[in-house]
């Protein structure tokens, strides 16, 4: 199991590394364009905003899905609010981030796992937030509807459950490998327009 977990990260991390130079170059090309004036308008708005989500998203994955390094390795808050805000803009879904300056790596990839689990239950929209206490991670979303796959959460809490999982959800499996990994323990409070994770 280990061994495909190591697999599965490095595989997420030469991904992520493959794909954000052709993404960084077209971003570029595009301000050289808009410099020289040669070109406007809204098709070159909508390439921009392109860019700009795939630029996040790659980022964001690069953390949630990469190799984390070892124990020891830190990420700063500014990169991780700057992903973060870069991944909302103009999206149906805000996030609040609250913790120190320097944080672990592989806490912020468990984090970033949960946030992908909590947007799939808000499929309309509605509020993330994230804080870390001095010992513990506390995320929560709500939202007027929540959409709840009771199989996909019981993923989470039990090792015995092999629920049909396809790519949209495979953020399940891979918090759940993770957190075993790490040895640290998830709970999970699903209520009507309130979902709680901490670990």
């Amino acid at each position: 199991m280990t061994d495909k977990l190591d697999l599965t990260a490095l595989l997420g991390s030469r991904i992520c590394h493959d794909l954000i130079s052709p993404i960084g170059a077209i971003g570029n090309g595009v301000e050289l364009l808009m410099m020289d004036g040669s070109a406007r308008g809204p098709e070159l708005a909508l390439i921009v905003d392109s860019v700009a989500n795939a630029n996040a998203r790659i980022r964001f994955f690069r953390v949630a899905f990469g190799a984390s390094g070892g124990s020891d390795q830190r990420i700063g808050l500014p990169e991780v609010k700057a992903t973060i805000s870069d991944l909302t803009r103009g999206g149906r879904i805000a996030i609040s981030w609250t913790s120190g300056v320097d944080l672990s790596r592989r806490e912020v990839k468990l984090a970033f796992l949960c946030i992908q689990c909590l947007e799939s239950a808000l499929p309309q929209g509605g509020r993330i937030t994230v804080e870390k206490g001095e010992s513990r991670w506390t995320l929560r979303a709500e939202a007027a509807r929540l959409k709840i796959d009771q199989d996909l959460w019981e993923v989470l809490s039990n090792p015995s459950a092999h629920p049909d999982i396809g790519p949209a959800q495979i953020h399940f499996a891979i918090l759940r490998d993770e957190l075993a990994r790490q040895h640290r323990r998830l709970t999970t409070e699903l209520a009507e327009g309130d979902i709680k994770m901490s670990f």
